[in-house]
């Protein structure tokens, strides 16, 4: 049951957010306990459009029965002992990388509680609705839904938990479907993307194996985790891959990374990272994991603060195992609003909405040298270097991230999302007005990618820069959404 000032924290979060489809939770809740009957939502029907439309084509369709939780066990709850890691069990929908990120949603307790309003249950004024919280394209929205979940055999078909009595991931898996469109959008995915859905945050992606991985990538994890940061990795499959590796790891799955660590090995450091699998098992059988004999050369404080005993989908591996098994690392670096702890660091934060328009502001990328210039452009001024910067070189160090709108359901309709990146250029003049090639020295630029956003770490000397943002093809109408994270405070502005 929700505390007094949890259940004020959950109103005021809710009422900053954006209804979505226009559906007041409170007002429907109240009409529901009004006339005393359970919610249907009709925005959201338990029918096959909301699993995904085609029987022929999805196998998962056949045979289901929506059911609430309270015709599935005597005493359902919604949180029980509060939300952790082995309430959240993948079923027969594709969706790993969701749930990897709701297992790291549940580590930060406050993140959470955005998210998956605390105050719900049901036993006091029960009648079939829920609501969550989600971030969308700059801002946050407020998903309404009722409990009728697909089943099939009396046992939910999508995420649960192990015990089977506690709801709140199926009912938040629901949510983000309806949010989608339905459960079978959900089926692929980056895990960053559903984390930066649940925090507002912004992503970074990092390729892994031999050579490929920055020479200090395990400093950016360290202090990642440092700001409240989520993680999630996965290996690449390819057709003739087997489903598994020969230590025990899963390939085409979406893996939690929750700690870095540094232990003594016979009285030598070794870098460690510790990994959740989101199915509660099947754990890595190399160097490092649970029974492996590396911790018997552990001295005991050391072994039971990393806690490396349980089978439950959580592991440890040595950071150089990580780099070799792992092909993608996916960190989600969170906005300032977001973080409530007091020992957490935090990022400076800066967005803008924008957009590209036939005509006026859709230049193309740079190589439409007589309108690239035409695209919007942003000021950024870099005054102050970092305190500890990761390679010993001084610097400013800052996120960039451009998103364009519509996302995943775009792939839904069968539109193609736009290929879309940016550029960054020093400022060299001192004009206020929109600025033009001779103004300019060309710094950085991203690879343009077809996908929702394309974000990357910079960091350059103190200074005046430009970022515009652009379709690689000129003439494409759209909107987008351009974000500038910085370890120390900046100066932004649309030009």
């Amino acid at each position: 049951m929700a505390t007094m000032e949890e259940q004020v924290a959950s109103q005021i979060k809710r009422e900053g957010a954006k209804k979505y489809l226009q559906q007041d939770y409170d007002k429907l809740r109240q009409e529901c306990l009004a006339r005393n009957r359970l919610f249907r939502d009709p925005e959201f029907p338990a029918d096959i459009n909301s699993l995904g439309g085609d029987e022929g084509k999805y196998s998962f369709i056949k045979d289901i029965v929506w059911k609430r939780p309270t015709t599935l066990c005597s005493k359902p709850k919604f949180i029980h002992h509060g939300a952790t890691r082995t309430d959240i069990c993948q079923g027969e929908l594709g969706d790993c990388w969701l749930l990897a990120a709701i297992a790291s949603l549940t580590l930060d307790k406050d993140i959470l509680a955005r998210v998956v309003p605390s105050d719900q249950s049901f036993t006091k004024d029960y009648v079939g609705i829920f609501h969550f919280q989600f971030w969308q394209f700059g801002e946050w929205v407020d998903v309404v839904i009722d409990d009728r979940l697909p089943t099939r055999d009396g046992k939910l078909l999508f995420v649960h938990s192990a015990e089977g009595d506690e709801f709140w991931s199926a009912l938040l898996e629901k949510a983000y479907a309806k949010l989608n469109g339905c459960y079978d959008a959900l089926k692929g995915g980056c895990t960053i993307e559903a984390s930066e859905d649940f925090t507002g945050g912004i992503g970074e992606v990092y390729k892994l194996g031999k050579d490929k991985a920055p020479p200090n990538l395990f400093k950016i994890m360290t202090k990642a985790l440092e700001r409240g940061s989520l993680m999630g990795c996965s290996i690449a499959v390819s057709g003739s891959s087997e489903e598994y590796t020969s230590l025990n790891l899963v390939k085409g799955h979406a893996y939690s990374v929750t700690g870095c660590e540094e232990v003594h090995f016979r009285g030598k450091p070794v870098q460690l990272v510790h990994l959740r699998n989101p199915w509660g098992h099947k754990e890595w059988t190399g160097p490092w994991s649970d029974s492996s004999r590396e911790w018997k050369y552990v001295n005991a404080e050391e072994k039971l603060r990393l806690d490396n005993t349980a089978e439950d989908g959580e592991f440890w591996m040595a950071y150089s195992d990580f780099l070799d098994q792992y092909t993608n690392l996916e960190i989600c670096n969170l906005t300032p609003d977001t973080l409530t702890t007091d020992g957490v660091s935090r990022w400076s934060h800066y967005q803008y909405k924008g957009e590209w328009k036939v005509g006026s502001t859709a230049g193309g990328c740079r190589n439409n040298t007589d309108t690239f210039f035409t695209n919007p452009q942003f000021l950024l001024r870099l005054e102050n270097v970092d305190d500890e910067p990761l390679d010993g070189e001084d610097g400013c160090t800052f996120l960039v991230g451009l998103m364009q709108k519509g996302g995943r359901r775009k792939h839904q309709t069968g539109e193609k999302l736009d290929t879309i990146g940016f550029s960054i250029y020093k400022y060299k003049g001192q004009s206020k007005t929109h600025l033009r090639p001779e103004d300019l020295v060309w710094q950085k630029d991203v690879n343009f990618l077809r996908s929702r956003e394309v974000s990357e770490r910079f960091r350059l000397p103190p200074g005046k820069y430009v970022i515009i943002p652009s379709t690689y093809k000129p003439n494409k109408n759209g909107e987008f959404l351009l974000r500038v994270f910085s370890e120390k405070h900046v100066k932004t502005r649309m030009i």
